[in-house]
């Protein structure tokens, strides 16, 4: 029989990789990773590993060994360039044709680039890969003002990690507020303490120009005004990485809605024996009667491990609802569901010591412990409920 093939680099490839044994495949089974590593997991690039705090073997649920011990054909700086859904043959490069019985595309997603005048100075920065890390944070350890462009969470960590590692850090954003998805009251909890920290953000502001003769000194904003700058950090957010499944004729979901691989619950695509997981994968929410796509730890996490078994057999349909964290100075944070609502507060904001509720029509969407470990199961007792829940009892919550 042809192999079992999991493209991709990320968590959700190694995720998906790792369970097809667990759960017993001992086939033929070829990982296709473009990086030249094992895949890896791609949070501590704008935190710790970032600061020199972690190692780059750390990033790695599986090393080399555990790859070549278990039989897996890990091809690494190999890219799927191509799918033929009939004759069921991925194109690399390098290396040819592959045929395949059975894949799982993890393609994860890429960065959005900066598209004004000089933002191909040395200097300019994306974070997506582990290059990406290194040459970030070898400037990082330069000197001069760093200006983050963006104000999602990419860039409010990577501003937070400079500010750590010493440098002048200002952080623009289009929004009236940093990180836009949260609201302005949530968000206040997250500019307070930057702002203590003495990070820079300018809302309300966007980037027209990046300034300099080679490498950058500075940009220029929508309002005539100029920014100095060594180095500047683009992190306005990434493109789900679907060119390979819609060049095959694999549905995808309309960027209006979200973006993605359009998938069932057992995240099978519309093409015959091709599952997506990971970045790329809109899955159907029991909770929220609608596709979901998230583009998180947590989701290459079930994701890659919920495929994995689908492939193998399982009819079961995903049903894990959304789950994200951040770290930024001091402030630990970790959510699950939407954030979408009214919120409610439990807990001390101004203290940055709370749990924040998401509650629309009664029904709480999601929930945010800042600084509070361990709630998120109870939490999410709250967001399945099928009934309202009275204002006391989440405001009770940490009580």
């Amino acid at each position: 029989m042809d192999p079992i093939v999991v493209v991709g680099g990320g968590l959700a490839a190694a995720r998906a990789t790792e369970t097809l044994r667990s759960e017993g495949y001992d086939g033929d089974l070829v990982v296709l990773a473009a990086e030249p590593r094992t895949p890896y997991e791609r949070p501590p690039l704008s935190k710790d590993y970032l600061r020199g705090e972690a190692d780059g073997a750390s990033l790695s649920p599986l090393n080399a060994d555990w790859y070549a011990d278990q039989g897996v054909d890990l091809r690494t700086s190999t890219s799927a360039t191509a799918l033929d859904v009939p004759g069921r043959v991925v194109e690399t490069a390098p290396g040819g044709s592959l045929r395949y019985s059975r894949l799982v595309l993890a393609t994860g997603s890429r960065v959005r680039r900066l598209d004004v005048p000089g933002a191909d100075r040395d200097g300019v920065h994306h974070l997506r890969t582990v290059a990406d890390a290194d040459a970030l944070a070898a400037a990082l350890h330069g000197d001069g003002p760093v200006v983050v462009v963006g104000d999602g969470w990419i860039g409010m960590e990577v501003a937070a990690s400079a500010r750590q590692m010493g440098r002048d850090v200002t952080v623009v954003g289009r929004g009236p507020h940093p990180l836009g998805v949260l609201g302005a009251e949530a968000a206040t909890i997250f500019a307070s303490l930057h702002t203590e920290q003495g990070v820079r953000l300018l809302a309300g502001r966007s980037v027209v120009e990046v300034l300099g003769d080679g490498h950058v000194t500075g940009v220029r904003l929508d309002d005539g005004s100029t920014l100095d700058a060594a180095t500047v950090v683009v992190g306005i957010g990434v493109t789900p990485e679907v060119g390979l499944a819609a060049e095959a004729g694999i549905d995808l979901v309309p960027t209006g809605a979200g973006g993605g691989i359009a998938v069932d619950g057992t995240l099978r695509t519309s093409a015959p024996d091709v599952w997506a997981a990971g970045d790329i994968a809109a899955v159907p929410s029991r909770r929220y009667d609608r596709l979901l796509r998230f583009e998180h730890w947590a989701t290459a996490d079930e994701t890659g491990k919920h495929a994995a078994r689908s492939v193998l057999g399982d009819a079961s349909a995903y049903d894990v609802l959304p789950y994200f964290y951040s770290d930024q100075f001091d402030l630990g944070m970790e959510a699950k569901g939407l954030t979408e609502g009214e919120i409610v507060v439990s807990g001390s904001a101004a203290d940055r010591e709370c749990v924040l509720f998401w509650v629309d029509g009664g029904r709480v969407q999601g929930a945010m412990g800042i600084n509070v470990w361990d709630r998120m199961d109870d939490a999410e007792e709250l967001i399945r409920a099928t009934t309202a829940v009275d204002r006391a009892t989440l405001e009770g919550f940490t009580g």
